[in-house]
């Protein structure tokens, strides 16, 4: 047993004082208020529960920075920023996913996520025909190295599009039958562990069946646990669908399958008002990614008028352009801000937006990852930050504002230690794994730039 004594914390009911917490076996066993501390414990200015990053491709953080050209055509969008992915994917191996996973999940537990969901389509490594479970195994490795906790999300990627029956090019390192998927789910199934967990999923509507989709559907509800997938993330996938199915993409995704609260949608960027009522109504979570959105130019989800509907949200890193939990909230807002030339939208519950932006996505993760309660709770996981209450960005600040400051201020974050299921990762600022980590990445990325660049 440990223990943490905390001038504040934040705990279901509200900021309190002189908290005092043990934890055994990975988990919060105990939680007092007002409490005397002792010489053991660990003491902690601030104690705020960590967030979930609901979408993670890990392998793309070694894409960072490098699609910021012009394309010769003068005008690029998603689909060009595709092809300098596409030529990353032949190269990663699975001892290069390690590496480049390893980087991007010590980056996150250091800016305030403490575990993430992994929508993983990158099946194959190089000259590899056939899926085996190298890839999977590298991301478990890369999260145990690191210390975060992995909720693994399979995807099944079947074609190319809407009119395809196969993938194509590069794409054929995602595919795999859907027996073969399968199969790979139930041993990935087999391994859960502490900070391990499984959730399902589907890349998109275009990328795999309607037949498919309903077996994945089916297995997430009889097995329990999340299902993921991409939907209405660019207008080209809404024209595409309108063509195919003669509805929008949340439109037919809702008439078509019984979506509940174990679904996660991912982006839903481009829907219509009674898109947005139904997907309040089915209690799924709709994760949404502003730094990528932003960086591949999608476009901006209706937000205000989802919350309105009491909608369910998460946030998640993406293509990890950017890592940090608390400028995924910012520009959530920000985002809001520009498009309705107002301030403070998702101040619906409480007039505070640095509050509300942080509870909905604490609940929405933790939901998104297949967890009953993302907060700080006895017999929840041990999984928080502890911040420098002396720090300059939250000079000033009391209970009602401390989250406005975190997530408002600034870029550098107080943040001194993490925790994940009992386990400090982070000490004083600082990965225990972040000087080996830095080199191997550096390497690891050098290397698969020149190459694409040689292509």
């Amino acid at each position: 047993m440990s223990t943490i004594y905390a001038q504040k914390a934040l705990l279901p009911s509200g900021w309190e004082k002189h908290v005092r917490m043990e934890i055994v076996r990975g988990h919060i066993a105990r939680i007092d208020v007002d409490a005397a501390d002792s010489p053991a414990d660990f003491h902690a200015d601030v104690v705020i529960p960590g967030l979930a990053n609901a979408h993670s491709h890990a392998f793309q953080r070694a894409l960072a920075g490098w699609t910021e050209r012009r394309a010769p055509a003068g005008k690029d969008d998603f689909w060009t920023w595709r092809e300098r992915m596409y030529a990353l994917v032949p190269l990663m191996t699975a001892r290069e996913l390690r590496v480049v996973a390893r980087q991007a999940f010590i980056e996150m537990l250091s800016r305030g996520y403490t575990s993430v969901v992994e929508f993983h389509y990158l099946h194959s490594e190089p000259g590899s025909d056939a899926a085996d479970d190298s890839m999977f195994k590298a991301l478990r490795d890369a999260a145990s190295e690191a210390g975060i906790r992995l909720c693994y999300v399979p995807v099944l990627y079947e074609r190319a599009g809407f009119a395809s029956k196969q993938a194509q090019g590069a794409q054929r390192h995602f595919a795999l039958d859907l027996e073969a998927f399968l199969a790979h789910f139930d041993r990935a199934r087999s391994g859960d562990n502490a900070l391990l967990s499984i959730g399902i999923g589907a890349h998109s509507i275009r990328a795999a069946s309607e037949t498919s989709l309903a077996r994945i559907a089916s297995v997430a509800n009889s097995e329990n646990v999340p299902m993921h997938i991409h939907i209405a993330e660019q207008r080209a996938e809404v024209e595409q669908c309108l063509n195919a199915h003669r509805r929008r993409p949340v439109e037919w995704l809702l008439e078509t399958f019984p979506v509940e609260s174990n679904w996660c949608l991912v982006h839903a960027t481009h829907v219509e008002e009674h898109e947005l009522r139904e997907m309040a109504a089915s209690d799924a979570v709709v994760c949404l990614c502003p730094s990528t959105e932003a960086n591949l130019g999608d476009g901006l989800f209706p937000l205000a008028n989802y919350l309105r509907h009491e909608g369910k949200i998460a946030i998640g890193s993406d293509s990890n352009i950017t890592i940090n939990a608390f400028e995924e909230l910012r520009w959530l807002e920000y985002g809001q801000r520009l498009n309705s030339e107002s301030r403070n939208i998702v101040s619906l519950r409480n007039q505070h937006v640095g509050h509300e932006l942080f509870h909905r996505t604490l609940d929405g993760g933790a939901q998104a990852s297949g967890r009953r309660d993302g907060g700080l709770v006895p017999g929840g996981p041990a999984d928080l930050l502890t911040l420098d209450g002396n720090d300059p960005m939250l000079a000033g600040h009391g209970d009602a504002s401390r989250l406005d400051a975190l997530i408002f201020s600034g870029l550098r974050l107080p943040i001194e230690s993490v925790m994940t299921g009992g386990e400090w990762t982070i000490h004083n600022g600082i990965h225990l794994q972040a000087a080996s980590s830095r080199t191997e990445f550096k390497d690891t990325v050098e290397r698969l730039a020149a190459q694409v660049d040689q292509q």
